[in-house]
């Protein structure tokens, strides 16, 4: 049986042909190239079974690359890093905030507004001279959970109640734009709906232009979950003592301070060094 009629099973549940083309195409995406792919591929080739999930074929695709090229696999585990911001998804909103501080914007967490009706707890706030924006957060454990409609209906309905209000951030000015940020992906009715009422939804790998993905690797602003030379435990850490990006943690004195050895210190930062001048 030919790898193109192999059927693998997505984190949704749902089933699609293996695609040579779409693998090569993510391990060329985190900076792979020639024999470093092909290394991948054939591997994966010799892996396949039918329905085969696609969590399969990324574990042993990441296990080729971090022995082949440790700053690719993190940059390949992008994806699975932004999961590792749970489970309370917290890290997640600092993380939002520091892509709108590379955009230019202030950015708050956790602000307390007042809307027409009831007072809201908003996740982001990100302002500057010109624009206002409010974003509510949506965070995922699983990569196969999506925000689906319901969440598209809650959110819009806090920023209609928001949005004829005056907020005193850089200047009274009322808001902008409302956002709707996932860690995962939009259901089909959720995107359905937002296109239709204007509400603004930045997933995983939606809209097509100017997706979560996009907005991280433009910015080069990789979290710290992405570090293959990290634990499990380690990563939690550092996301409890506030540090969510790839590049803080080459500041060795703060990882010292936290309790890591030297040369534990030196592996680290070496990595972190090497993902921020690969993207």
């Amino acid at each position: 049986m030919s790898p193109e009629q192999i059927l693998v099973t997505k984190a949704d549940g749902s089933t699609e042909p293996f695609s040579e083309e779409k693998l090569r195409e993510s391990l060329k995406r985190a900076g792979a190239h020639g024999a470093v792919i092909d290394a991948v591929v054939k591997h994966i080739e010799g892996e396949l079974v039918q329905k085969l999930s696609t969590s399969h074929i990324y574990n042993h695709a990441f296990s080729v690359l971090r022995n082949l090229e440790k700053p690719i696999a993190a940059r390949y585990s992008l994806r699975r890093a932004l999961i590792g911001f749970g489970p309370s998804g917290f890290p997640f909103e600092k993380f939002l905030a520091e892509l709108f501080k590379a955009e230019g914007y202030t950015a708050l967490t956790g602000q307390m507004v007042k809307g027409a009706c009831v007072e809201h707890e908003i996740d982001v706030v990100a302002y500057n001279e010109n624009e206002l924006i409010m974003v509510e957060s949506k965070f995922h454990n699983t990569p196969g959970e999506k925000s689906d409609l319901k969440v598209a209906l809650y959110v819009k309905a806090r920023f209609d109640d928001l949005i004829e209000q005056t907020f005193n951030y850089g200047k009274p000015r009322p808001l902008d734009e409302g956002w709707l940020v996932t860690n995962t992906k939009f259901s089909s009715k959720a995107i359905e709906y937002g296109m239709c009422t204007g509400l603004k939804m930045i997933g995983w790998n939606y809209p097509d232009k100017g997706n979560l993905q996009e907005m991280i690797e433009k910015n080069k602003l990789h979290p710290i979950t992405c570090l293959t030379t990290l634990a499990v435990t380690e990563k939690e850490d550092l996301l409890d003592n506030g540090l969510v990006l790839c590049k803080s943690v080459r500041d060795t004195e703060a990882l010292k301070a936290l309790g890591f050895k030297e040369d534990k210190v030196r592996e680290i930062r070496e990595e972190a060094q090497l993902l921020c001048e690969l993207t």
